[in-house]
């Protein structure tokens, strides 16, 4: 939130400092790139964060099935809740697509087997 404050403010500035390069003044040029530097600097950030959050989300799934208790609930956002349902979901209709009539569930068994025999 404080850097797409920030975001907004050099946003702003940059705009009434682009109308005043157009009348005139070229030395705000560089303050301007300057500043849109920062712009794309803090975007940067903030894509890389949110798709951070969008691999934990996914990781979740993975971990506590296609119910999230609601301690964890309670700390994500409407679209990461919407999120995670359209992935549970698009997870779901993949699995009952594989394996022929009863589906395939990926989420069973995630972690390999210690011993190298196995009894089948």
């Amino acid at each position: 939130r404080q850097a797409l404050e920030e975001m907004r403010a050099l946003y702003e500035r940059n705009q009434a400092d682009v109308s005043e390069a157009k009348s005139g003044r070229t030395d705000l040029i560089f303050l301007i790139r300057f500043r849109h530097c920062c712009l794309l600097r803090n975007q940067r950030c903030i894509l890389a964060y949110l798709y951070d959050r969008l691999l934990r989300i996914r990781a979740l799934r993975w971990e506590y099935g296609s119910v999230l208790p609601n301690a964890i609930q309670f700390h994500m956002s409407a679209e990461e809740v919407e999120w995670f349902n359209r992935y549970k979901k698009s997870l779901a209709t993949y699995m009952r697509s594989v394996g022929g009539e009863e589906g395939l569930d990926l989420t069973q068994d995630i972690k390999p087997p210690k011993s190298l025999y196995i009894e089948v």
